[in-house]
């Protein structure tokens, strides 16, 4: 039984990695978000073992808890006991939030681009790179700095997401939405459309390549030509 337990947790572990995992981050914004997945586990493990232990008692210890009344219950068990973390959580998400956003964190200036979806694929314009051409499928970004993503949408919406290096975010006919991510050293990252966008969406992935900032400055200078 312990060596099948052992076997379970570290196949269990094993989904935490990888180039879509969201518990894998290389980069601060894509840390950020971990650091909230980890701390809301903590907080439903928090809860549950709560919850188990007051359960286990009523089973091993008849009568336990009869003086308190029914109201009693309810209150302590469906207030006093989630709410404070809850509203925990809750500000600590808000918190960790604002980094994520455009402006936030460092105050670093971002290098700007637009990522433009239509079914299915994305296109990436480079703002900051007048005259540059665009890239489908493969976003190139310098490492070791923010990258300010302009999410936009030709058709219908879909949503941008590069699970390693930051958050989500959709892409809206008619409208400009705006995240940051980063990567904190070269590599490549892969990235997925994470809105339902039609038959085609399981294939709507792209990859990021971050590249050393001499290296990235060569790439765009030869037209992205590797």
């Amino acid at each position: 039984m312990f060596h099948a337990g052992g076997a379970g947790s570290a196949l269990l572990l094993a989904g935490c990695a990888g180039t879509y995992s969201a518990l894998d981050p290389a980069g601060p914004h894509a840390h950020t978000i971990a650091q909230l997945w980890w701390a809301m586990l903590l907080g439903a493990a928090l809860l549950f073992v709560l919850v188990m232990g007051l359960f286990v008692l009523t089973l091993f210890r008849p009568g336990f808890g009869s003086g308190v009344s029914t109201k009693g219950w309810i209150v302590a068990g469906g207030l006093l006991l989630p709410i404070p973390v809850l509203v925990a959580l809750t500000f600590y998400a808000l918190v960790q939030g604002e980094r994520l956003l455009p402006g936030g964190g460092d105050g670093v200036p971002a290098y700007r681009i637009e990522a433009h979806a239509r079914q299915w694929q994305w296109e990436f314009r480079y703002l900051d790179e007048p005259g540059a051409p665009t890239t489908v499928d493969v976003l190139h970004i310098p490492a070791g700095l923010p990258v300010e993503v302009v999410a936009t949408s030709e058709d219908v919406i879909h949503s941008f997401w590069v699970p390693r290096l930051g958050g989500k975010i959709d892409a809206t006919p008619g409208h400009a939405a705006r995240i940051r991510i980063h990567a904190d050293r070269p590599g490549h990252f892969g990235g997925v459309c994470a809105e339902y966008c039609g038959t085609g969406h399981s294939r709507m992935r792209f990859r990021v390549e971050a590249h050393e900032q001499p290296e990235f400055r060569s790439l765009v200078e030869r037209g992205f030509e590797q």
